[in-house]
């Protein structure tokens, strides 16, 4: 099969950064899926990974959002049948997604939705997983609770920003609070749910005072550090759980794809 790799950590710029090769085809575990792959996407963690870590013997095949066919199960398969549309965050102890054929454990993997194309499903997975973790487990809020409290979201037109206001204004009481600059994103903000939205070039703890409210949770998911005395200011007094950037676990996979799968079959978001 063919593959997309490179033999030496280094940067973009590098001529052999990203190579086209044959490979062999995936061996399957008993959970294992074999998926036909037809869309991928890059996330922060490529970059990283391909700049810094070189592999261990010949190519090294990078890529962890996908979005697929499944061509064939593992003998232990119960989820998945050959023909079913699937998309998935891999593995970063495999070889990766870019790649005609994939290997992926079963648990981990969701049913693509319906109303989306397989370039547009593999955008999804790991910003929703780790949008996910960090509300839930990261901040411990618990679904369907948190009226009469506040989330703020500095970056909120981003890839993890724009599931965070979706998954918390669909699955708790939380009001959200989005930052954003451009017309453009102030407007996706706004398309994604949240309850206001504020410049975050101009101060932070003078607009959110005009809100009228105090925010209960932080997620900065960009330029942290430009606004770290304003997220201060903002928690000094308050009991406040502040995430910055995000962790990247990957404890709830399938049932956040189930979910965002729900979500966009029943057109909700």
């Amino acid at each position: 099969m063919k593959a997309i790799g490179y033999k030496k950590a280094g940067p973009i710029t590098d001529l052999e950064a990203l190579v086209e090769f044959e490979s062999d085809m995936p061996e399957l575990g008993s959970r294992d899926l074999l998926v036909a792959v037809k869309g991928v996407s890059v996330n922060p963690v490529d970059v990283k990974v391909r700049n810094n870590k070189n592999p261990e013997d010949g190519y090294k095949i990078i890529g962890y959002d996908a979005a697929g066919v499944v061509e064939k199960v593992g003998s232990g398969v119960e989820k998945f049948k050959v023909g079913d549309e699937v998309f998935y965050a891999g593995d970063i102890t495999r070889p990766g997604t870019n790649s005609q054929y994939h290997a992926v454990d079963e648990r981990i993997v969701g049913k693509k939705p319906q109303s989306m194309g397989f370039a547009q499903a593999a955008g999804f997975p790991l910003t929703s997983i780790t949008a996910w973790e960090l509300l839930f487990d990261s901040m411990g809020v618990k679904e369907g609770e948190g009226e009469g409290e506040s989330l703020l979201v500095i970056g909120g037109a981003g890839g993890v920003g724009s599931i965070l206001i979706q998954l918390a204004k669909k699955l708790t009481a939380l009001t959200v609070i989005a930052t954003a600059s451009r017309k453009e994103t102030v407007d996706w903000c706004n398309k994604m749910g949240a309850d206001h939205v504020i410049n975050h070039h101009e101060s932070l703890v003078e607009q959110v005072k005009t809100l009228g409210l105090e925010p209960h949770y932080v997620a900065s998911l960009t330029g942290t550090d430009g606004h770290f005395n304003s997220i201060s200011t903002l928690v000094i007094g308050n009991q406040v759980k502040v995430l910055s950037w995000y962790d990247n676990e990957w404890g709830y996979a399938t049932r956040v794809l189930d979910l965002i799968n729900h979500m966009y079959s029943q057109e909700t978001i």
